[in-house]
Order: C-alpha cells, then sequence, then structure tokens
C-alpha cells in the first residue's frame, strides 16, 4: 500500500545488517579485537608480532589511523586507534587486516609451509584466512570507558593464564611502558589524553 514505506523499512534493514561487530566511522575512536582463525597462537613468534607492529606504523605515517594504546597477544591483538581517512578505497581497518594477512602468509610459506596449512580454507576469493570474521570494535565515547579499555589492554600480559610479564611495562608488545614510564617506543603511539 505504501511502497516508499517498502523500500525505507528495506534500505534500514539493510543498513542494520551492514554494521556487523567490526563496523567502525572514520574519525571516531573505537577499542578493538581481532583474533587469529581457530584461536591460534601464530602471535606467539615476535616475528609475526613485528607484522603488526609494521602495518601500524605505515598507516601511521600515511595519515590513515592514530593509536592510543594496544598490545599483541599470542592469538589476539587489542587496540584503541582511530581511522582518519581512507586507504585509497579501502577503510584502513581492512587494509591493516589485509596487509598482516598477506605478511603472515608470507612468513609461514618461507619458513614453515607445514604450519600454513592450519589456516587453509575452501572460498572463492582466498586460499588461508589468518584473522577470524567480523573482529569485534566498540566505539569509545567518554574518558572514563576508554580508560577502563585501556586498563584492560594493559594488564592483558599478566593475566593468570597468560602470565607473559611479572609487570605491564616489560611486556614488550603493548603501551603500557608509554603510559606507565613515558617512555615511548612506538612511532605511531599517541596518548590517549589527546582526544580527551
Amino acid at each position: 500500500m505504501y511502497p516508499q514505506l517498502n523500500s525505507y523499512f528495506r534500505l534500514m534493514e539493510n543498513t542494520i545488517l551492514s554494521q556487523r561487530n567490526s563496523y567502525m566511522e572514520l574519525g571516531s575512536l573505537y577499542f578493538f579485537t581481532a583474533t587469529i582463525n581457530g584461536w591460534s597462537y601464530l602471535l606467539e613468534n615476535d616475528a609475526y608480532k613485528n607484522i603488526i607492529i609494521d602495518s601500524l606504523t605505515f598507516l601511521h605515517n600515511k595519515g590513515k589511523i592514530s593509536v592510543y594504546a594496544f598490545v599483541i597477544m599470542p592469538n589476539h591483538l587489542h587496540i584503541i586507534w582511530q581511522l582518519l581517512e581512507m586507504n585509497g578505497k579501502e577503510i584502513p581497518r581492512a587494509s591493516f587486516l589485509k596487509f598482516t594477512a598477506h605478511a603472515f602468509k608470507q612468513l609461514l610459506q618461507n619458513n614453515n609451509p607445514k604450519g600454513l596449512e592450519k589456516y587453509s580454507v575452501v572460498a572463492d576469493n582466498k586460499k588461508y584466512e589468518f584473522w577470524q570474521r567480523d573482529s569485534f570494535a566498540f566505539k569509545l565515547i567518554n574518558k572514563d570507558t576508554a580508560f577502563q579499555k585501556l586498563a584492560y589492554i594493559h594488564a592483558n600480559p599478566l593475566a593468570k593464564h597468560w602470565s607473559l610479564s611479572k609487570t605491564q611495562e616489560s611486556y614488550k608488545y603493548s603501551s603500557a611502558k608509554f603510559y606507565l614510564t613515558g617512555e615511548n617506543n612506538f612511532s605511531f603511539l599517541s596518548h590517549i589524553m589527546d582526544v580527551f
């Protein structure tokens, strides 16, 4: 009876369905989690962590992202960041996940070809999948929530089931040292108070 309303409701439904867990708006601050496919401990090896650092540095240097906190764990990572502008036709999050996946594949092909098979998938557009689909993105709209997520990120390596370091600041692949001592070992890292 009201074809315009039907079209409107279909458009709204498609918009809501397209805003998955990983949906992110340019310019907004997000707590972001990406997990290695199958919860595999691929990132246990520092060479794979360094690929992530290289990708964050590259995107920051191109003015595509601002990173305010991060931690790289054996099978996942957490980042507080802003996506500033498109990287060509891609949102920077997609560029980050795509670049790191490609680099992981190259490293495995060169050093551990049998280990590569763990990430094999049956798909039309790819042979391997390193990141679980639909990473988690949570929009940070106030300082209290942002600082809560910041504390969570920095406490991750000390969690009983991980025990990766004795102190937050001694875990190398984290922004904790920057926040606790003022020493910044990552050129892409900015202080979260720059946002608030």
